[in-house]
């Protein structure tokens, strides 16, 4: 909830903008059921309401923007127009004005995308997040990779932010790798590859099959070495999913937070927004990419990454006007 009529016994999610005074306990089997946040045990209450460490040097106390910046050919919605360096750098630095975070990336995950060489996305990314830090840039930057070899390349140009699609599943280095670079690493939900992962997919409960699994690699990265408060999530919207799988996603978010770590929400531009809106070109999805942005951060997401950068920072900051009724 983000009404300001909170009612005592109320408690903030995740240290966060919202607030909560019950709980849906869902489980395999069982119909959900509704309780009152006074009968939760109490490690269950502090897990949903303590405050998420900063996470790259940010607060999670308030939504942050993570801006996509995509150096490949063949990207969904915006592949090719900035594989050129200058493009790239030019829409970095726009972007930089409104995002709190670049997430640079020089492979295409999309659905039925190839893979791309080391030596390839190598070259595509590190120069251009080196050329940022020459520049001055100081803000966070994320380097979206599943590979070992392009994350190593790419925190020596100056990245600051692990975000693998995989969750450190497909190089069998990554994890090792991550723990050796003691840096901030989100862990995404997906199933098989690109290439396969929208040929059928199929859960028992994709919100509970989604939150094991994240459960499960959050293990498995601590168990690499790379603390508890390095590592974020990524529920993997229109990763392995139908649309009746995203909105069965989206409208229970709020579910990863007992994870107890910072959640990420990546939907912009994405195929249901454009089959939900009706827009076949993808670069034409803006409006409903900020209707699902806002979505999110109505279930405390902390971190929204999108390709529209500046419309979802206006967005966000009007949709905090009025919940708060102030400017901030």
């Amino acid at each position: 909830m983000t009404d300001p009529a909170r009612p005592d016994g109320a408690l903030p999610l995740a240290g966060g903008w919202c607030w909560f005074d019950r709980v849906e306990v869902l489980q395999r089997g069982a119909a959900p059921r509704v309780v009152a946040v006074g009968e939760l045990p109490p490690d269950v209450q502090d897990r949903l309401s303590a405050p998420r460490p900063d996470f790259g040097g940010l607060s999670m106390e308030r939504p942050r923007i993570m801006g996509i910046l995509n150096v490949t050919p063949d990207s969904f919605s915006d592949g090719g127009l900035f594989l050129r360096p200058e493009a790239a750098l030019m829409q970095a630095r726009q972007m930089a004005a409104g995002a709190d975070i670049l997430d640079i990336g020089g492979e295409s995950t999309r659905p039925g995308a190839v893979e791309v060489a080391v030596a390839e996305e190598t070259a595509r990314t590190a120069p251009v997040i080196a050329a940022l830090r020459a520049g001055g840039l100081e803000m966070p930057i994320s380097i979206d990779t599943r590979k070992a070899a392009v994350a190593q390349a790419a925190f020596a140009a100056g990245a600051t932010i692990l975000n693998d699609v995989t969750a450190l599943q497909f190089d069998p280095a990554m994890a090792g790798v991550a723990a050796d670079l003691g840096a901030p690493v989100i862990l995404m939900h997906s199933i098989a590859s690109p290439e396969t992962m929208q040929d059928d997919p199929r859960y028992d409960d994709v919100l509970l099959d989604v939150y094991d699994a994240l459960a499960a690699r959050l293990a498995e990265a601590q168990a690499a070495g790379i603390a508890r408060h390095r590592l974020a999530v990524d529920p993997g919207i229109g990763f392995g999913k139908t649309l009746a799988h995203n909105l069965a996603l989206l409208a229970r978010l709020s579910l990863f937070h007992d994870l107890g770590v910072p959640v990420l929400l990546g939907a912009s531009r994405k195929r249901f927004i454009g089959t939900i809106g009706a827009e076949a070109d993808a670069a034409k999805r803006m409006p409903g990419s900020l209707a699902v942005a806002l979505a999110g951060v109505a279930q405390g997401m902390q971190m929204i990454r999108v390709h529209d950068v500046a419309e979802t920072r206006q967005a966000l900051s009007l949709w905090q006007a009025a919940t708060k009724g102030i400017s901030e």
